[in-house]
């Protein structure tokens, strides 16, 4: 049974979940635009059908909706699937679930945690892989040092910091004198 996708608006643009039966396959950040957008998912899913979303995937697009508004929601327990994924970047992504909005780890804390120090690099490449950002929280793994690391989705890391500055994140553990201010990208 091919896929169906539903694209919803949200404060950062246009974004998307696909799901077969009843777990969700795929999400997609916002593209520049939604023929951007729709080009992504049809490469992503291209037996992907759009379709009205139904209950399961209304609620998770209401979270999304909230979460992206600045409202705290826990995306952890959407039914998302992860067995077309393999068993390291499954062990990054369920770690990854547990980081509640507003909470960073770094890449080598992830690796550590997972029974795999050292391995920030395969960390960094599996959150690059992440079939489920948003949902599965890739943006609040940074690099060592508060420093940002990358990020695949449209907008590269000013939308990672549009994230964390949205769920009011901070990149160090020492609070900062400007912390309410938002992120930005730092100069080289």
């Amino acid at each position: 049974m091919p896929g169906q996708f539903h694209l919803f608006d949200t404060a950062i643009g246009s974004c998307a979940l696909v799901w077969q039966s009843a777990h969700i396959v795929g999400a997609q950040l916002p593209e520049i635009d939604e023929a951007t957008a729709r080009l992504r998912l049809a490469r992503r899913f291209p037996d992907a059908v759009e379709a009205p979303p139904p209950g399961f995937v209304a609620a998770a697009i209401a979270d999304i909706v909230a979460l992206l508004s600045g409202q705290p929601r826990d995306l952890s327990h959407l039914p998302i699937d992860l067995s077309g994924v393999s068993d390291f970047n499954r062990r990054v992504y369920e770690l990854a679930l547990t980081i509640a909005p507003g909470e960073t780890l770094t890449y080598g804390a992830v690796a550590a945690r997972i029974g795999e120090p050292g391995a920030a690099r395969a960390v960094g490449v599996a959150l690059g892989q992440n079939p489920f950002p948003i949902i599965v929280p890739c943006h609040r793994v940074l690099a060592a040092g508060g420093r940002t690391g990358g990020f695949s989705a449209d907008g590269g890391v000013a939308t990672k910091l549009r994230l964390l500055t949205i769920d009011k994140a901070r990149t160090s553990p020492v609070p900062g004198l400007f912390d309410a201010l938002p992120l930005a990208i730092r100069p080289r």
